[in-house]
């Protein structure tokens, strides 16, 4: 059914409060977890009441105590009342990755300036070893989500919001504050290629624009529901999972983080529509699938393909491989699969449709997205061979990049103005990112070829090689190293490290493995950082200011036919030590990747 117009100024609050009052919305789920479920109106009340807690702990607000509220949250219900309760209260939540550790999850929370922070019961242990180097938070403001059955390192949420509010949300009118469509909602944070991970602002217009785009390309209706087992702190399921749920009054169904296992038994519990998903999400589902049914295509057809409480139709997102696409369309039965690119920024953006050439990410519709290369001149389309590979590679692959007066949605960084400065500069948007136009019928399609020297990104996440490198350096054993992404044959990159050892040191593989696993546990390091690939090198090549010629190392990564000598090991997932990599591993990843039609990234 399609979704029945609401009219309400653009910002969350007042949507909310209208879908609340609408006779036909008001008593419609929007969130189910587990066995619990919210009307639109029982949102609101829950929303309402946040707003007035959240208004309560922080007290006076200006410049000085800004209305910065920080999150450490999986999926749970309550990050979702945060999100109302600021957009209600016109405070800014801060989204903080849960894989950030030690200093640099202490930078994050001191440079928010968030006064309350809210915590997941997993996370309490990593907070209290920061606790004493938070500048902004007091002690009493950090509150706890239950995750478990063991104890809490401090006030539960929810009770104190009982205690402080009251338990009924419906009695109380929302708070007398006055937020406009350019009001500051949520910060999501992304890294950069050097120091902390970069906070981009995003206003109550974004979000609900972008919720507006995406439910309008998808098609979705009243009926639909979305699942979110991406992280919400993240924009993929704010922007892809719930914003277009909410602007259709649907509803979003929502696990607390993602197990390839659960999937196909979430979708038939909760009757899920439509998934947003990144990258290697898609592969493992599959994985689990195949695990399952052995082969037997046929049984497979049967329970899952042609099941009547199979009702997925869609899937949103991007890095999924196109034999994945494929082969996830095929197996769960879907209607289409729309790859897509875009950032949290959101400055440059595009929407794969029915039809568009295979591997690409949708039309360029915007004429002020080019590809430029590193003199800042425009690159020229692909033109493909009759084996349908580019011809022109070096020339048509370049930076994507938005070359306009105004950065589109982007609306800078969050106390940043270097980061800004350095993204849009001399009227060029600068995304970071390497691709590629293929023209077809006079349409221009992009593809997407990876990161730039600098950036790594993995699992739908970008992170700063450069911290890598410098943490893997903190090992008594290194002396230097470098980081950098090297091609995956699922999507985006997997991690890549050389590293030069001290004078009469040797590579140990299995205490390298143990203190990259410390450094996740007790460090800076987020999992997601773990390399997957070691190099063992005399000396590093530099460039003429010093600065080590990572491009050379990137180019030949992990090639056992370009490094037939060079001492290489890696690891897979499960693995307990890093174990050497040699030409017959080398020479089976190479079907792994021909399979997943990807082979053109490891001999370029």
């Amino acid at each position: 059914m399609a979704a029945p117009q609401i009219a309400a100024p653009f910002t969350l609050g007042a949507h909310i409060e209208a879908r609340a009052e609408h006779p036909e919305v008001a008593g419609r789920t929007v969130l189910l977890k587990d066995d619990r479920s919210w009307t639109y109106k029982q949102y609101r009340d829950e929303c309402v009441r946040m707003a007035h807690f959240l208004l309560g702990r922080l007290g006076k607000i200006d410049e000085s105590r800004p209305g910065h509220v920080a999150m450490i949250l999986e999926n749970h219900p309550e990050l979702m009342f945060l999100y109302g309760g600021c957009g209600y209260a016109g405070l800014s939540l801060f989204g903080v990755n849960t894989g950030l550790r030690g200093e640099v999850l202490a930078g994050v929370l001191n440079q928010s300036r968030a006064r309350v922070l809210v915590v997941d019961q997993r996370f309490q242990d990593d907070v209290e070893k920061v606790r004493g180097e938070l500048k902004h938070v007091a002690p009493e403001n950090i509150l706890y989500v239950r995750a478990g059955d063991g104890p809490l390192g401090g006030t539960e949420l929810g009770e104190a919001v009982t205690r402080e509010v009251g338990a009924d949300g419906g009695k109380l009118a929302p708070p007398a504050v006055e937020v406009t469509p350019e009001t500051p909602l949520m910060v999501i944070y992304t890294s950069g290629t050097t120091g902390l991970p970069k906070g981009i602002l995003n206003n109550h217009l974004k979000l609900l624009a972008i919720g507006m785009a995406v439910s309008s390309n998808l098609g979705l209706g009243q009926d639909d529901v979305g699942y979110a087992c991406m992280p919400l702190f993240h924009s993929n399921a704010m922007f892809l999972g719930f914003m277009p749920a909410f602007w259709v009054c649907g509803a979003l169904s929502m696990r607390e983080r993602f197990s390839a296992s659960s999937f196909l038994p979430d979708v038939r519990r909760y009757g899920v529509t439509y998934w947003n998903y990144v990258g290697e999400p898609v592969h493992y589902v599959l994985g689990a699938v195949e695990k399952q049914y052995g082969g037997d295509l046929a049984k497979l057809r049967a329970e899952v393909t042609n099941d009547p409480k199979n009702t997925l139709r869609w899937a949103v997102g991007n890095g999924a491989a196109a034999p994945d696409i494929e082969r996830f369309m095929d197996w769960l039965g879907l209607e289409d699969m729309f790859e897509l690119y875009g950032s949290t920024e959101a400055a440059i953006s595009t929407f794969r449709k029915k039809g568009d050439p295979r591997g690409s990410v949708g039309e360029v519709t915007d004429a002020a997205v080019q590809i430029l290369n590193e003199r800042g001149e425009s690159c020229p389309p692909a033109t493909l061979g009759p084996d349908g590979k580019i011809t022109n590679y070096a020339a048509a692959v370049g930076e994507i990049c938005r070359v306009a007066a105004d950065t589109g949605l982007f609306q800078g960084y969050f106390d940043n103005p270097d980061a800004n400065t350095s993204k849009y500069r001399d009227g060029v948007y600068h995304s970071g990112d390497l691709g590629h136009i293929l023209e077809r019928d006079g349409k221009r399609y992009l593809f997407f070829d990876g990161r730039t020297d600098d950036w790594i990104r993995k699992d739908g996440e970008n992170f700063s090689a450069l911290q890598v490198a410098r943490l893997v350096q903190e090992h008594p054993d290194i002396v230097l190293a470098a980081a950098y992404g090297v091609p995956c044959e699922v999507s985006d990159e997997l991690v890549m490290v050389a590293l030069k050892l001290r004078p009469g040191a040797t590579f140990d593989p299995k205490a390298f493995f143990d203190f990259c696993e410390d450094q996740v546990v007790n460090g800076g390091m987020d999992r997601k950082w773990f390399p997957d690939f070691v190099r063992l090198v005399d000396e590093f090549e530099y460039t003429q200011t010093e600065k080590i010629l990572v491009r050379n190392l990137k180019k030949v990564h992990f090639d056992r036919n370009r490094l037939p000598n060079e001492p290489l090991f890696w690891r897979r997932r499960g693995d307990a030590a890093y174990k050497p990599f040699a030409a017959a591993d080398y020479a089976e990843l190479r079907k792994a990747y021909a399979a997943a039609e990807k082979l053109d990234l490891l001999d370029r």
